[in-house]
């Protein structure tokens, strides 16, 4: 239990970092839907609870829940907040009667399942009619960008791998249509923009080589792993590194 508590800390430290890119997008997203303090609402996917105590605390509502399908990080994140309740629940399958809550939403979440029509479709079915269900972000790997030239074949690579783990590198650009597609009105769905800074954030650069160096294990060799990595942190220290990948977010009404 102890490592697999360790493991979760871990990956605590990547979704806390994740959860910060899309803060002002979800105060902007909340605000616009008007969402109250008594509201109750559901992360599908909570993981180890960075995006759910961090809603409950910008809302200061004590009526959050999350669900995720790995236990342990269901568990990690129980007994980190105070402001939130999770459970272990499949996305496909979530043990709630119809509209028991007001706003269903997902962080990273639809990219990693089986079925992600479904998975909406059982977020729209736990939702009350005039609730929402919201995809607060969506990464689109397949239009991902990396400048100076040298680092260009990283997006491939990476687009690749997740696609031969069961992943959907492509799903943000399928973002709206899913929306559609389970019948959702009012479908708003947009992009964020990406910024660039002269100062290098060091945790972000770690944390993404973390993620690419699970993501391409196995796929291409430690030696060149290390190259790239190399080739990345020179080319932010001489301020021309561009890395964007795209990622989407959508929102809908339950009608």
């Amino acid at each position: 239990m102890k490592t697999e508590l360790s493991s979760a800390a871990s990956e605590h430290n990547r979704y806390v970092i994740q959860a910060e890119w899309t803060v002002d997008l979800r105060s902007r997203i909340l605000g616009r839907i008007n969402v109250d303090p008594d509201a109750r609402l559901l992360e599908v996917g909570s993981g180890t609870g960075a995006i759910t105590t961090s809603v409950a605390k910008e809302l200061r509502s004590s009526g959050i829940f999350g669900v995720d399908i790995v236990h342990e990080l269901s568990v990690f994140a129980s007994g980190l907040s105070e402001g939130a309740y999770f459970s272990t629940a499949d996305g496909h399958k979530l043990p709630f009667v119809d509209g028991s809550f007001d706003v269903a939403f997902s962080h990273f979440l639809l990219l990693w399942v089986r079925d992600a029509e479904r998975v909406l479709n059982e977020m729209k079915r736990v939702v009350r009619p005039g609730g929402w269900v919201i995809a607060f972000a969506e990464p689109d790997y397949g239009s991902r960008i990396d400048y100076p030239a040298e680092l260009e074949h990283i997006g491939r690579l990476q687009a690749e791998s997740l696609l031969r783990s069961g992943a959907d590198p492509e799903i943000g650009r399928r973002l709206r249509a899913l929306f559609a597609s389970v019948g959702l009105t009012s479908v708003v769905s947009g992009v964020l923009g990406g910024e660039w800074h002269t100062s290098l954030d060091d945790r972000l650069t770690r944390s993404e080589w973390d993620t690419l160096k699970s993501d391409l294990q196995g796929r291409i060799s430690e030696d060149e792993l290390e190259r790239l990595e190399n080739a990345d942190r020179e080319a932010w220290k001489n301020q021309k590194r561009i890395l964007f990948v795209p990622t989407f977010y959508a929102y809908g009404q339950v009608g």
